[in-house]
C-alpha cells in the first residue's frame, strides 16, 4: 500500500510503499476513502522538517534537554545512534480520515465490515490507503453525511473540545483569534450553541468566510473594527470568552485577548501560539487562562486510546470518542457546514506536490482532502510463596532447526523495530560481514519501511507465520513490546527457529512454561535472551582479573533507572508488567554470572507510592546479591553501580565506564574509558549468538541459566505480594 511521509533530518516528502498494516485486537483496518490535510499543524512540521539542524534544536528545546540528558546517562555513541536513528526515519503525516472497515480485529462487535468510519490519531489516521485504528479512535458515520465531510471529524473534535473548555453559555459573546481550520470551526460551533461572535485574522478571505459561516463581525487584529464590534456587541464590557486559534511566534493574540475580555472572563488557548501573558492586565481582570487538550479526555492515554478502557460516561461525559461521535451528528443534522471549507481536494497520488505548493503558498487553504482510488478488486485477507523452577528437559525429537552450512551467511528475520532495536541491535548487525537481514516484520507498516530503508532488509511484512515458515531465514529476533514476547518467541521455536529474543523472556509463570512447552513439543532449545551486560568487555575483564574464589561473595548493584515520560509504554502495568518485570532479568543475570550460579530463593520488598524495589538473592554456596532498582534517584548519578566482595578482594564497576579491583588493602587493577565508550556488551553478545547460529554449536548462555533468571525475576513480584522470601524450587 501507499503513504504519506517525511524524512525530519532531510525534509523529504515522498508517497512511500509499505507493507499493509495486520488488523490486531482491539481495532479495525480501515481502507481510507478520504484524509484531510491539516494546513496548521501538518504545515508547521513540514516547516520544521525544512530546517538546519541549528534551526530544529531551537525549534525543539524540549527534545535537546532529553539528548543533553540521555549522553549523561547512556553515552555519546548510543545517544547519537538513537537521536539520528529518530532523525534519518520517515514519520507520517495526517490524523483525521473517513473510510471504509476492511477487516474487523478480534473484541469489536460495533462496526462491521463494509461500515463507514470516521478515524482519529496521529498514528492511526494517517494518510495511507489502510490503517489500523482502535476502538476508542473511530466512530461510525452517521447515515446520509458524505465521506469526505465526515474525514472532519478530528479536527471537528479539536475545535469542540476547545469550546467545551471555554463553557459558553446561550447569549454569551465569544471572540475568535485565528479563523484558519480550527478557528471557522470554533466559530460554527459557538453560533450552534447559541453565542454571538467576532472573529479576528489578517486574511480579509478568511474574514469573510468566517462571517457568511455566523461570525457577527470579523476584521484585522490591528484595525479598529474589532475592538468596535465587540464594544457594540457587548456594552463596552468585553466578550465572555476568547478563543485563541492561531500560531507563530507573536504575542498579539493574548494581549488582544486580555484588551476584549470582559472582568473574569476566559481564555482558552487551542492553537500553538506564544503565551506570554501580560501579567498586569491578566491580574487585574482576574482572567481565567485554560488550555484544551487536543480531541478531549482519554488522549495521550495509552490504557484508553490502545486498550479500549473507555471511561465512564457519570465521571467523564465527553470522551475524544464522543467527541468524535457528537460533532460528526452535528454536521450530519446541518448544524456545522464543512463543505465551504474545502478549498481543495487532491488525488492521493499527487500528495506530494500537493504539500509542496501549500508550503509555497501557490495553494492558499482552509481545508485540503486527499480522495483514495476505489480497490480495484477484492481485499485480501489479513493475517490475522514458593515458585517452582521449570525444569529444562533435553531435546525429544520434534521439528529441530534444519542444517545449514557454516560458510554460508547467517539470514536474520526481525519482528519489530522500535527504538532498542534500531540503536542497538541492528547498527552491529547490519556491517557483519556473513549476516544477511532478511525480513523486517511489524504491526505498523511504516516502522518496517524504516528499518528496510536504513539497514538493508530485503523485504519488509507485517506477515509474522510467513515469515516463520521461510525455511531461508536462520534465526528470528524477537524485538517487540514486553508483552508479545513468550508468545512470538513460542511460535518461532515451533516453527524451528533459533531465537533471540530482548528481555524479559516471559511476564508470568504460565508465559515461562509455554515457552518451554514449545522447546520440548519441537526439540528446539536454541534460544537467547537479550542480557547483554555478562558480554561487556570490561565487566569480563574485571571478572578475569578479580580471579576465582573460595569462599561465599557479597555483591551489590545499585541501578538508578530513573523516571519515564509520561505516556510511556514502559508505565502500562496491566499489559507490560512491572519495570522490574520488564528490566529486572538484566540484573539478575549480571548478578548470577558473576557468581556462577543460580539463585535460591529471592527476598524482595518496596516502599508504596513508586517502583522502587528491593531484591535479595541468595544462592547455593551462602552468597547474597542485593540488588536496589530505584526510580527516585537524581538524574545526573551513574545508573548502574556494582560492588563484589570475597576473600578479602573487591570488584568495582562504575556504569561500564571505570572497573577496579582491590586486593590485600591496595588497588591491584583500574581500567577506565571515556564516557562515550560505554560498552554493555551488545555487540559481543550478537557476535557469540549469531557465531551458535552459523556453527550450530551451545547457545551464548545455557537456556537453565535463562530460565532460572527469569524464575527469579517473576518471584520478586510473588515475594512482593506474600511479603516473605521466596524459594525457587526445581520442579520435579
Amino acid at each position: 500500500m501507499k503513504q504519506v511521509v517525511q524524512n525530519y533530518k532531510s525534509g523529504e516528502l515522498t508517497v512511500l510503499d509499505v507493507p499493509v498494516p495486520g488488523c490486531k485486537p482491539g481495532g479495525v483496518l480501515v481502507r481510507s476513502a478520504y484524509s484531510l490535510i491539516s494546513t496548521g499543524t501538518e504545515l508547521m512540521k513540514v516547516s520544521e522538517a525544512g530546517m538546519s539542524m541549528l534551526g530544529k534544536a531551537r525549534s525543539r528545546p524540549d527534545q535537546v534537554a532529553k539528548v543533553m540528558q540521555s549522553v549523561a546517562t547512556n553515552g555519546v555513541p548510543a545517544t547519537y545512534r538513537k537521536v539520528m536513528g529518530k532523525l534519518d526515519s520517515y514519520t507520517p503525516l495526517g490524523y483525521s480520515l473517513c473510510g471504509v472497515v476492511e477487516q474487523v480485529g478480534a473484541g469489536i462487535d460495533d462496526v462491521k465490515v463494509g461500515d463507514l468510519v470516521a478515524c482519529a490519531g496521529n498514528e492511526h489516521a494517517l494518510h495511507a490507503e489502510l490503517n489500523w485504528v482502535p476502538k476508542n479512535l473511530y466512530a461510525r458515520v452517521p447515515d446520509g453525511l458524505a465521506p469526505r465531510h465526515a474525514a472532519f471529524g478530528t479536527v471537528g473534535s479539536i475545535a469542540l473540545q476547545g469550546v467545551r473548555q471555554g463553557a459558553p453559555q446561550l447569549g454569551d459573546a465569544a471572540l475568535v483569534i485565528g479563523l484558519g481550520l480550527i478557528g471557522q470551526l470554533v466559530v460554527q460551533l459557538l453560533t450552534a450553541s447559541g453565542v454571538r461572535v467576532v472573529g479576528v485574522d489578517p486574511d480579509p478571505v478568511r474574514c469573510e468566510l468566517a462571517a457568511r459561516l455566523g461570525a457577527v463581525a470579523c476584521g484585522d487584529p490591528a484595525s479598529a473594527a474589532v475592538e468596535t464590534a465587540v464594544a457594540e456587541l457587548t456594552d463596552g464590557h468585553g466578550v465572555d470568552q476568547v478563543y485563541l486559534a492561531a500560531g507563530g511566534g507573536s504575542n498579539q493574540p493574548v494581549e488582544l485577548a486580555a484588551r476584549l475580555c470582559r472582568d473574569r472572563g476566559r481564555v482558552v488557548d487551542i492553537g500553538k501560539c506564544r503565551l506570554d501573558l501580560p501579567w498586569n492586565a491578566y491580574y487585574e481582570k482576574e482572567l481565567d487562562v485554560r488550555f484544551s487538550r487536543s480531541y478531549g479526555p482519554g488522549r495521550y492515554d495509552p490504557e484508553y486510546e490502545l486498550e479500549g478502557r473507555d471511561y465512564p460516561i457519570g465521571y467523564v461525559r465527553w470522551t475524544e470518542r464522543r467527541n468524535l461521535a457528537c460533532f460528526l451528528d452535528l454536521v450530519a443534522r446541518g448544524r456545522v457546514d464543512v463543505e465551504p471549507l474545502v478549498s481543495h481536494i487532491a488525488d492521493f497520488d499527487d500528495a506530494v506536490e500537493t504539500y509542496q505548493r501549500l508550503k509555497d503558498g501557490e495553494l492558499k487553504a482552509v481545508a485540503v482532502l486527499f480522495r483514495y482510488p476505489e480497490p480495484a478488486g477484492e481485499a485480501e485477507e489479513a493475517a490475522a510463596p514458593a515458585v517452582a523452577v521449570p525444569v529444562v528437559k533435553p531435546r525429544s525429537g520434534g521439528a529441530a532447526t534444519p542444517a545449514r552450512y557454516a560458510h554460508t551467511p547467517v539470514r536474520l528475520a526481525f519482528v519489530g523495530a522500535g527504538n532498542y532495536a534500531t540503536s542497538m541491535l541492528l547498527p552491529h548487525l547490519a556491517p557483519r560481514d556473513g549476516v544477511v537481514l532478511s525480513t523486517v516484520v511489524t504491526t505498523t507498516a511504516l516502522s518496517a519501511a524504516n528499518a528496510q530503508r536504513k539497514f538493508g532488509f530485503a523485504e519488509a511484512t507485517t506477515d509474522l507465520d510467513a515469515v516463520l515458515g521461510d525455511k531461508s531465514i536462520d534465526a528470528v529476533f524477537v524485538v517487540t513490546r514486553h508483552s508479545s514476547h513468550a508468545e512470538l518467541t513460542r511460535k518461532a521455536l515451533l516453527a524451528g527457529k533459533p531465537v533471540f529474543v530482548e528481555k524479559p523472556l516471559a511476564l508470568t509463570e504460565d508465559e515461562l512454561a509455554g515457552v518451554l512447552a514449545a522447546v520440548e513439543e519441537s526439540g528446539n532449545d536454541r534460544l537467547q535472551v537479550g542480557f547483554n551486560r555478562r558480554f561487556a568487555p570490561l565487566l569480563r575483564e574485571a571478572r578475569k582479573r578479580f580471579g576465582a574464589r573460595t569462599g561465599p561473595a557479597s555483591l551489590r548493584y545499585l541501578v538508578n533507572a530513573g523516571r519515564l515520560q509520561h505516556g510511556s509504554w514502559y508505565l502500562q502495568q496491566g499489559t507490560e508488567g512491572s519495570r522490574f518485570a520488564g528490566e529486572g532479568g538484566h540484573f539478575i543475570d549480571t548478578a548470577s554470572w558473576l557468581l556462577g550460579a543460580d539463585p535460591v530463593s529471592a527476598y524482595a520488598v518496596a516502599p508504596s507510592g513508586n517502583e522502587d524495589v528491593q531484591v535479595v538473592l541468595r544462592y547455593p554456596d551462602g552468597s547474597t546479591a542485593t540488588i536496589a532498582y530505584v526510580t527516585t534517584g537524581p538524574a545526573g548519578f551513574p545508573k548502574e553501580t556494582l560492588d563484589l566482595v570475597a576473600d578479602g578482594r573487591a570488584l568495582r564497576l562504575d556504569d561500564f565506564v571505570r572497573a577496579s579491583v582491590f586486593d590485600g588493602g591496595r588497588k591491584r587493577w583500574v581500567s577506565s574509558r571515556l564516557p562515550k565508550a560505554r560498552d554493555k556488551g551488545q555487540n559481543a553478545e550478537l557476535a557469540a549468538f549469531i557465531k551458535a547460529v552459523r556453527t550450530g554449536g551451545p547457545m551464548p548462555v545455557p537456556l537453565e541459566s535463562l530460565v532460572a533468571t527469569t524464575a527469579a525475576t517473576l518471584a520478586v513480584r510473588t515475594g512482593l505480594a506474600c511479603g516473605a522470601p521466596v524459594t525457587l524450587e526445581r520442579a520435579r
